[in-house]
């Protein structure tokens, strides 16, 4: 029985399903989180041999400690992992110092938390990419500003979720960026017009991929954010050929293996110069975990499948030993924020979806920002109908009503 330390199994809630079903696989699942056992989901209790709390996971002593207690008690440590951006790093110096091998290690970690570091593997995989340049003073920034015209992208070179991201429209807004730029590494970068696609799913220790779908968000990250325009994306009902020829080729230029991934890219909207033509691929950023909020719970409905289960099977087998053919659909995310004046509530939102509905809720505060408060995630079979349903989801009050 192998041992699997994981970190923060009860945030996001849905990931308590990784822990359940690792244990079905004969697992050895202990956890280690700063929540106390008394939050945890009982169904989450259940998956785990055993639960050491620390009083926080940014204390790195504290949870080394817990990891050594683990391995005293249980013996050597075969995985750590957290599937969240978040607690990379941490999971990659829990590895070096037990010398697990089946993640990254510290010294790997850095391809995939630098946006400029990225750069280099993207040319090794033969997909294009915006140009860049590190945020060094205003004088650097004015001249890769005449390079490749205005507007530039401001974004800090390890961040997720479009998170203090700003697009610069002109000198007047650049001027006012370098009065206060933020005290961590940032880069500035050319826009690029497109939607993002993604390439998502899970690879085993060779780097093959068991499973992969797409989603695609056609509003602006950074603008969600930012501007509070409407939050939604859905799960394509499969891959575009040429996201997968350029997922596939990204996951080899970076040796990925053993790992859920969550890749992203840009469908250019019109010509880029350098770039592409409209409807090419551009390269936008790699992360080694699921995508966010809901996706994994998307990913299932969409594609008819249990991605917990295939990472659980691809952690305790190497190979998917779970088949999966059912339906395959649309499944679309709309992320409505509170204080808004919605024409209809949530629960008559999904009274009016029927039978389409699949989890209608609320998102955790810490994800808000970027997902909005209010989830609405429903099943469609035509685009047709997932735009009427985006319609309905956003549709605000008039001043008459």
């Amino acid at each position: 029985m192998s041992n699997f330390v994981f970190i923060s199994p009860n945030f996001p809630e849905a990931y308590r399903w990784f822990c359940i079903r690792l244990r079905e696989n004969g697992v050895n699942v202990l956890g280690v989180g700063d929540a106390s056992y008394d939050e945890l989901h009982p169904d989450l209790k259940r998956a785990l041999t055993e639960y050491y709390r620390v009083d926080s996971l940014e204390n790195y002593d504290q949870v080394l400690r817990a990891v050594g207690y683990y391995t005293g008690q249980y013996g050597k440590i075969d995985w750590v992992e957290s599937n969240n951006e978040y607690w990379l790093e941490l999971d990659a110096a829990l590895r070096t110092d037990f010398n697990i091998t089946t993640g990254l290690k510290s010294d790997e970690i850095e391809k995939y938390k630098s946006k400029m570091r990225m750069k280099a593997y993207y040319r090794q995989a033969g997909i294009p990419c915006a140009r860049f340049a590190p945020v060094t003073d205003r004088e650097a920034g004015l001249v890769f500003a005449r390079e490749v015209g205005y507007p530039i992208i401001v974004k800090p070179d390890s961040g997720v979720g479009a998170i203090a991201t700003w697009k610069l429209k002109c000198d007047a807004d650049l001027e006012a960026f370098f009065q206060d730029v933020p005290p961590v590494p940032y880069l500035m970068e050319e826009y690029v017009p497109g939607v993002v696609t993604t390439y998502d799913g899970i690879c085993n220790s060779r780097g093959e991929v068991l499973f992969a779908a797409s989603h695609i968000t056609r509003n602006s990250i950074m603008d969600m954010v930012n501007e509070g325009i409407p939050t939604y994306y859905y799960v394509d009902r499969a891959v575009p050929a040429d996201v997968e020829a350029a997922g596939k080729a990204v996951l080899r230029a970076f040796g990925a293996s053993s790992r859920f991934f969550h890749l992203e890219f840009f469908r250019l909207t019109e010509e880029k110069p350098g770039l592409g033509k409209r409807g090419d691929i551009v390269a936008l950023e790699v992360n080694m975990r699921p995508a966010g909020g809901y996706t994994p719970d998307m990913l299932n409905f969409s594609q008819s499948v249990d991605v917990y289960q295939m990472w659980a099977d691809m952690v305790a087998f190497d190979e998917l030993r779970h088949r999966y053919d059912g339906p395959k659909s649309y499944c679309v995310y709309a992320g409505r924020r509170d204080g808004k004046p919605y024409v209809r509530t949530l629960d008559q939102l999904e009274q009016q979806c029927g039978a389409h509905a699949r989890l209608f809720t609320r998102m955790p505060d810490a994800l808000a920002g970027t997902m909005g408060n209010q989830v609405a995630i429903a099943c469609y079979d035509t685009l047709e109908e997932v735009d009427r349903f985006v319609q309905d989801a956003f549709a605000l009050q008039t001043e008459e009503e």
